[in-house]
């Protein structure tokens, strides 16, 4: 049994990778916004497995809130195997979180970031450990414009989306530099284009349309968990460190995310938006 995280656990992709570990005997914490939600999911979880599942309430939006899940964690739980940042949001007009923050990148990089640098020490304690974080192909076309992070030109919900999710594979890349020889490794994958509530972000004009793509063309969030699932136990993928993972199976990014300058300048960027050290 080991002792896994999931953000985003409350519904979608996060909920049902939730489901297929638990059946697995895995120990879940659960990490979601919505304390209804977190209650329910544990509660049907535990009710269907068996299995060992908690719930941490934690809005994602805000620092001082992953700080203090960092802390929870920390003093909560002596093991922590798998991480897995996986909660995420679409905006179709540019948002700031309280921080400041454009909410796209906060929500869909900053905070898994965050989270996993205060967990590190954690996780080096209890490997062999994986990180993992639900990135997109959206990222494919895009590049991270280091004189405008915060999209402040030319914003579109499409661009800042698709920008966080080539920082979700550009981390990876990073971490997996930084981690060698710890045993604890890190990788992003692409879920499959996924009927999940994050399409309900769509303007409303195209609501119907999507609804309908939804119901013949993406696949179901059970389907898309199968690779998150995959990634946290799969014995094959145990030292894959620093990947994109799509079918189960090793993917070339787009160049912008091979680009390890641009993954340490990444690095440097958060530390400094976090307030973490360098």
């Amino acid at each position: 049994m080991k002792t896994m995280l999931i953000t985003g656990a409350t519904s979608g992709i996060g909920l049902a990778a939730a489901r297929q570990l638990a059946a697995d005997g895995h120990r879940l914490i659960l990490v979601g916004r919505n304390p209804e939600k977190l209650s329910a999911a544990t509660e049907s979880i535990h009710a269907e497995t068996g299995a060992e599942v908690d719930a941490l309430e934690c809005d994602l939006s805000s620092l001082d809130a992953v700080r203090a899940l960092a802390d929870t964690v920390r003093s909560r739980y002596d093991r922590l195997e798998v991480l897995a940042s996986n909660a995420g949001g679409f905006h179709l007009r540019r948002t700031e979180t309280g921080d400041g923050l454009e909410a796209t990148f906060a929500v869909n990089h900053l905070a898994g970031f965050l989270l996993t640098e205060l967990l590190l020490d954690l996780l080096r304690e209890s490997a062999p450990a994986r990180i993992l974080f639900t990135s997109s192909v959206m990222h494919y076309g895009n590049t991270f414009d280091f004189d405008d992070p915060q999209l402040r030109r030319g914003y579109t919900g499409a661009t800042a989306y698709g920008r966080a999710k080539l920082a979700n594979i550009l981390y990876a890349r990073d971490l997996a530099q930084r981690l060698a020889g710890t045993r604890v490794t890190a990788n992003a994958f692409h879920p499959g284009v996924v009927a999940t509530g994050i399409w309900d972000a769509a303007p409303w004009f195209a609501r119907p349309a999507m609804s309908l793509l939804k119901k013949i063309f993406m696949i179901s969030p059970d389907q898309a968990a199968h690779t998150l699932t995959y990634l946290a136990t799969d014995p094959d993928v145990g030292a894959v460190s620093g990947c994109y993972f799509q079918h189960n199976r090793v993917k070339a990014p787009s160049p912008a995310a091979q680009d390890d300058a641009a993954a340490t300048r990444l690095h440097r960027l958060c530390a400094e938006l976090t307030g973490l050290p360098e």
